[in-house]
């Protein structure tokens, strides 16, 4: 049995772009200026993306040490000695308070990403825009 020869993906690439018949641009330096572009639009949405993970890890990390020191808090009170109906009532209060702010940090979280994602996404959006209108004219006025 003969060994089928092995394809070249770059080969495969430059036939298959080869193929598409692309009008021919005589401006590369618009060109390579676009991509430009498109990587530095690229590279300032990751570091919005990055700097909002970062915050979140932040306040994740804060809201943590509350929570430990809320804990130490609760643990102390419920120590004391005291009626058994001061001890529930003060247990459905802690219960509460604990729940108010689990609901309060989930919808801060929740805002902390939905803000970093709203950002990095309006720029590659604006990018893309742009990125198309230059294609446009480039096809429209190849020479630049």
């Amino acid at each position: 049995m003969a060994e089928a020869p092995k394809s070249n993906p770059l080969e495969e690439f430059t036939k298959l772009f080869a193929d598409l018949k692309l009008p021919a641009s005589g401006n590369a330096e618009a060109v390579l200026a676009a991509h430009k572009r498109n990587m530095d639009a690229l590279s300032a949405a990751n570091k919005i993306a990055l700097e909002g993970a970062q915050t979140v890890a932040r306040r994740h990390m804060e809201i943590m040490q509350q929570t430990m020191t809320d804990l130490t808090d609760t643990m102390r009170s419920m120590a004391t000695p005291d009626s058994p109906q001061n001890k529930a009532a003060q247990q459905a209060e802690m219960l509460k308070r604990a729940y108010e702010r689990a609901v309060s940090n989930t919808s801060e979280m929740s805002d902390l990403i939905r803000q970093a994602n709203a950002e990095a996404l309006e720029l590659l959006n604006k990018r893309v825009t742009e990125a198309l209108d230059e294609v446009k004219q480039l096809v429209e006025n190849p020479k630049g």
